[in-house]
């Protein structure tokens, strides 16, 4: 039976439709065996020899091994970690830059500045998310206070007397004293420095009778009994010093720290942006990595995409209420 015109009419678009169909498997199927065909870059945007870096080159390692590539970590510091993280935004979408982003490049900072050179959501794509590092208060061994309940008792009788220390204005630990002033109704005084370093070494001296800080950098003053350390600013205690009671003990709902996560510059190639993904998830679950982790207070995450994605939707807007209601503002 011969076929109608406009049946031949339609065999043409179908034929190559099917084709354009085979040629885009082909060529997705193409681009993930293909990848990667060199050394790929890690940006983290922060100096050299902190947590953030440490985190970083311990899974590059154990993405070059993964990826059978050199996986090299380029730290580009500044602004706030705004100096990396426009680099990494403007890298081309091939699957070769990573970002170590945290909770200031992609949480903080879209509030915090007045305007930014990159979208911390349009100009990425998240790959999952890597650790949280706890915050703690630590208090003088002078101050007449050993929890958190006592603390907010003392405020409240001295309201603008208690002065507190931060990494900085605008600066996680700066927010998470600021949080806890808004759910207290305290008032206290915020005293911003250039790093927790010198504020933890400002704390120990007595000139300051509080700080923010994080596990990281809190933990050796506290073992060795130069330190106080009242709460523990994640929902559940930690592990590292499980006789210390969670801040939201007292305070029902409070959680603030510090977190980190892998990213890529949008518009990535799906096929990539899923097997970092599930590289990144099994290297988050190693024992080898969980140690490494811990020895800068942090603790491995992992999670899809999605829900990295989610998570630092929620962040954002938890902390742009807190830096409104503060004023803090860097520019």
């Amino acid at each position: 039976m011969r076929a109608l015109p406009c049946e031949r009419k339609m065999r043409l678009p179908c034929t190559i439709l099917a084709a354009l169909l085979v040629a885009a498997t082909s060529n997705t199927a193409f681009c993930a065996e293909a990848w990667p065909s060199r050394s790929i870059r890690f940006i983290v945007p922060y100096p050299p020899g902190g947590p953030t870096d440490l985190m970083a080159r311990s899974m590059s390692g154990r993405l070059s091994e993964a990826l059978g590539q050199t996986v090299v970590v380029d730290n580009r510091p500044g602004a706030g970690g705004n100096v990396g993280a426009e680099v990494a935004a403007k890298s081309p979408p091939d699957g070769y830059t990573l970002l170590m982003g945290a909770i200031s490049t992609h949480s903080i900072n879209v509030s915090l500045y007045s305007k930014l050179s990159f979208d911390p959501v349009k100009d990425f794509t998240p790959i999952t998310q890597a650790s949280i590092i706890p915050l703690v208060i630590n208090a003088h061994p002078s101050l007449p206070v050993v929890n958190v309940k006592e603390l907010i008792a003392l405020a409240k009788k001295n309201p603008g007397q208690l002065s507190y220390g931060s990494s900085g204005s605008g600066g996680g630990t700066h927010l998470a004293g600021e949080l806890f002033k808004m759910m207290t109704g305290t008032d206290m005084l915020h005293v911003p420095y250039k790093g927790l370093n010198p504020a933890t070494i400002d704390i120990m001296g007595g000139n300051i009778p509080l700080v923010f800080n994080d596990l990281t950098t809190a933990i050796q003053p506290y073992k060795a009994g130069r330190l106080k350390i009242l709460g523990v600013s994640t929902a559940k205690r930690v592990p590292q010093i499980p006789e210390v009671a969670t801040i939201a003990e007292t305070l029902p709902g409070y959680e603030a720290h510090t977190w980190f996560g892998v990213l890529v510059p949008a518009g990535t190639p799906q096929p990539i942006v899923d097997r970092l993904s599930r590289e990144s998830m099994k290297i988050l679950q190693s024992e080898d990595i969980r140690k490494r982790f811990a020895e800068v207070g942090a603790e491995p995450v992992g999670g899809t995409p999605q829900a990295f994605a989610a998570f630092m939707a929620a962040e954002t807007i938890k902390w742009a209420k807190v830096i409104k209601a503060s004023g803090a503002r860097v520019d």
